[in-house]
């Protein structure tokens, strides 16, 4: 319902014409968007809906301010502030000492081609923004604020009766397959309320962005910021941080870039911990893209086109629920082996969406003394006693991991009997593959050499160390990793299937 004539408004904010280009004009159900020279305005329209208030300047007014508090931290060179539009005496007037009569966020104009959702469908997206978008997300979520109440079961729970009912408004799907499917998430969830309450109760229910997908992503100034942040519901943004998560990840898996999102869901994880999650991503996963299969259902009435969209984002939420079976791959190697390399291209591959978690010596270590990945450690960080405790440790986290349900990839020299047979017992019971990665001692120290930063602080020396020791001894399967990295990856995937 629209409760506020915003036309005097509206004309005024074409009157701010900047530069020689004509103003643009973007409209959606919720907001008006005046774009002009280096500069935009967005307008929230003066309407009351079941889920958003905008019925009165001062709400609109907060709900601004709101939009900026929430946005600026995660696209600081994007927002740039809440304009007050006032009534003067000759009109109206931006941050006057007039009483108020509308409000806008101010912006730094951008590109449309900036959004990844647009460098996606370009094939434009790296591996450093998937990188850079797992650390902003994460940082994003460590400052969110808690939500005790309801829990994190309480709200799924609701989330799954709005899609069953949400089908009900389109006739895209029979009757029966919204059954069927409503009943496959009913049972997944139910294996999944104790972690999601637990996961509540640590404080992961936070009040997040709600909206995570590629088209409120914008590359600016060279990295990914997060924008539009949903501001005005909280009920909406509410949500365990994964869940947050899985809606970028979704997006990424159906648009067919599982690297990339493999790549995002490891970083995260190693910036923001909470890796029990990674068994949960599936089902939330599933979720977020039953979320779009029934909304795209509803604005496609006639159009085959979005119908056809929403029968690939229904399809994709019944492949997401799945059921499967945890598993850890073992890799183990000298330094230089190509460990690291191989798991990353193999993860996004390996088990259910969104692909298995990498979990490697080297980053254990590191977390353990509280260091950037690429940071270097001293001698003594390297100590027997020292990587007794990272071994166990990256053996505790795959068990736990495996027994969520997630698939992991374990990477660590393990050139020792003791810690090979360490990971083998602690590992009994559970899905394990134990695979030595085998090469020459040349290409080793050409690997080694030629190595740029990475988490490893491995040297040449410290291979020459190792290669003193010898493999003689070691009875797990070899992958002989001399050659190209396609041909190594045919001879991993062989042996794994």
């Amino acid at each position: 319902m629209i409760l506020d004539d915003q036309t005097e408004v509206t004309a005024f904010l074409r009157a701010q014409k900047r530069g020689p280009d004509p103003l643009c004009e973007i409209e959606t159900h919720i907001s008006r968007i005046f774009l002009t020279g280096d500069r935009a305005w967005k307008l929230k329209r003066a309407v009351r809906l079941p889920y958003a208030d905008f019925s009165t300047p001062e709400i609109r007014l907060r709900t601004c301010e709101k939009e900026f508090a929430l946005n600026r931290p995660t696209a600081p060179g994007i927002y740039l502030g809440v304009r007050r539009i006032t009534r003067q005496a000759d009109g109206l007037a931006f941050d006057g000492d007039g009483p108020l009569v509308d409000a806008v966020v101010e912006m730094v104009r951008f590109s449309q081609d900036d959004i990844l959702d647009r460098g996606a469908e370009a094939g434009d997206l790296t591996e450093a923004d998937a990188e850079c978008l797992a650390r902003t997300v994460a940082a994003m979520h460590a400052r969110a604020p808690v939500r005790r109440h309801p829990g994190g079961a309480a709200r799924m729970d609701a989330v799954l009766d709005i899609n069953r009912a949400g089908f009900a408004t389109s006739r895209v799907f029979a009757p029966a397959e919204v059954a069927a499917l409503d009943e496959s998430f009913r049972r997944t969830f139910r294996r999944h309320r104790g972690q999601l309450d637990r996961r509540g109760a640590r404080g992961l229910v936070r009040l997040c962005h709600g909206d995570l997908h590629l088209a409120n992503i914008v590359r600016h100034d060279g990295r990914p910021e997060l924008f539009d942040a949903i501001d005005f519901n909280d009920a909406l943004a509410t949500v365990d941080v994964a869940y947050d998560l899985a809606f970028l990840l979704m997006d990424l898996w159906h648009r067919g870039l599982p690297e990339i999102a493999n790549r995002v869901a490891n970083r995260y994880f190693d910036a923001a911990g909470a890796e029990d999650a990674h068994g949960l991503l599936p089902f939330l996963m599933a979720v977020r893209a039953e979320v779009r299969a029934h909304v795209t259902a509803t604005a496609a009435s006639d159009d085959p086109a979005r119908a056809t969209q929403a029968r690939v984002y229904f399809d994709l939420a019944r492949e997401l629920l799945t059921p499967a079976q945890g598993r850890v791959v073992v890799l183990g190697g000298l330094s230089g082996s190509g460990k690291t390399t191989l798991a990353e291209r193999l993860a996004p591959h390996l088990g259910r969406a969104p692909g298995a978690r990498i979990v490697e010596s080297d980053r254990a270590r590191k977390a353990l003394f509280g260091v950037e990945a690429t940071e270097h450690l001293p001698r003594e960080a390297y100590a027997p006693g020292v990587s007794d405790e990272v071994y166990a440790r990256i053996a505790a986290r795959s068990r736990a991991l495996a027994e969520g349900g997630a698939t992991v990839i374990l990477g660590a020299v393990f050139d020792t009997a003791a810690h090979r047979a360490q990971i083998e017992g602690r590992l009994a019971g559970l899905r394990v593959d134990t695979l030595w990665l085998d090469a020459a001692p040349e290409r080793l120290r050409e690997r080694i050499a030629t190595r740029g930063e990475s988490a490893s602080d491995a040297t040449l020396d410290v291979l020459e160390t190792q290669l003193v020791h010898g493999t003689e001894g070691i009875s797990w399967p070899r992958i002989d990793t001399n050659g190209g990295l396609e041909t190594t990856l045919v001879r991993l995937r062989a042996a794994l299937s």
